[in-house]
């Protein structure tokens, strides 16, 4: 028995299938021809599956025509309507379309989740998206969800809107609520980080979303307060900077890691000769520009070895203390248990 084709994709299928019809598609011709269709049991249950599909992509923003025919008013059809849906032409780099693929993956909270559908399932019904998970490998995203208090606060970063909320201090433990003037919101050392002025304390702080507990509530009126000037937001800043920027030196088999290929950059002035090297026999020397070890250092992990590092040394021994430790999680597990 062929396996059954999960609701997801067959709302996929219906969009490319009423997208590229060339007039319209009956429901006959869509539970013929549409994959996921022919799964349903009796007309009644196709009725209501496609009924029900027909809603969802609406509400996802795709734009269903009903479409009869004039001769025959009881025959109808559907297709999209490409001039509200279509998109204008997308001529996109490697490094950007994992951009797009890390951002839907980052933008999954609740609050979002319908506009990052909306958007996906249009980029994937009317031009090519990255199929293959090397291209984005070392761009999916490592941090922690924002939990509750992540939409709110973007919200009032955007509105530059005061907000309130309940603190645990990871120096102290000491629990104490908060008014912030929310600045900046910053994906750092694996979580989500708030950017602000404490008003109590009167200077800018930082506040691991991880910390806060409760909800976070708005305190007075959007654009109640001013936006911070560019010296003071870089000083806010400067405790979260990364250090200079570096570049590493990678051997990368052939049409792999496409994602730190596309940040390649030409070879340092000072780099040594590597053309003795065996690795190289079959792999492609790429340079790719770096400010945090640790993170760079999580990426190249994600494509195992089809990623080598030649240099930075510290680099080197960061990823292969990574594997190291991944190698060893299924002993630890069976000493456990």
């Amino acid at each position: 028995m062929a396996a059954q084709i999960a609701p997801a994709e067959r709302l996929l299928n219906l969009v490319i299938a009423l997208v590229n019809t060339a007039g319209r598609m009956t429901k006959e011709q869509v539970r013929t021809s549409v994959a996921g269709y022919q799964e349903a049991p009796s007309d009644d249950a196709f009725e209501r599956m496609f009924e029900r599909d027909k809603d969802t992509l609406r509400d996802l923003g795709i734009p269903i025509l009903t479409v009869t025919d004039a001769g025959h008013g009881d025959d109808i059809g559907y297709r999209v309507d490409l001039d509200a849906y279509a998109l204008p032409p997308l001529d996109l780099t490697a490094g950007e379309l994992g951009v797009l693929a890390m951002a839907a993956q980052v933008w999954q909270d609740q609050a979002v989740l319908a506009d990052t559908s909306r958007a996906l399932t249009k980029l994937r019904a009317v031009g090519d998206a990255p199929e293959s998970t090397d291209l984005v490998a070392g761009l999916a995203p490592r941090v922690r969800a924002g939990g509750g208090a992540f939409g709110p606060l973007v919200d009032a970063v955007q509105a530059r809107q005061a907000v309130r909320f309940t603190y645990r201090a990871a120096t102290t433990g000491e629990v104490r609520e908060r008014t912030v003037e929310p600045w900046k919101l910053l994906a750092r050392r694996g979580g989500w980080v708030l950017v602000g002025r404490d008003r109590d304390r009167g200077a800018s702080r930082s506040f691991r979303l991880s910390r806060m507990e409760g909800s976070v509530r708005t305190v007075g009126e959007p654009g109640s307060f001013t936006a911070p000037s560019a010296d003071e937001l870089a000083d806010a800043l400067q405790t979260w900077a990364s250090g200079p920027e570096r570049v590493a030196t990678l051997a990368i088999l052939p049409e792999r890691a496409s994602a730190p290929r596309a940040r390649a950059v030409p070879a340092p002035p000072d780099e040594p000769d590597w053309s003795d090297d065996p690795l190289l026999a079959h792999r492609d020397l790429v340079h790719v520009p770096f400010r945090a070890e640790w993170e760079l250092a999580e990426e190249l992990v994600g494509y195992g070895d089809a990623v080598v590092v030649l240099a930075p040394a510290g680099l080197r021994q960061s990823v292969l203390h990574l594997l190291r430790t991944a190698a060893t999680l299924d002993r630890e597990v069976g000493t456990d248990g």
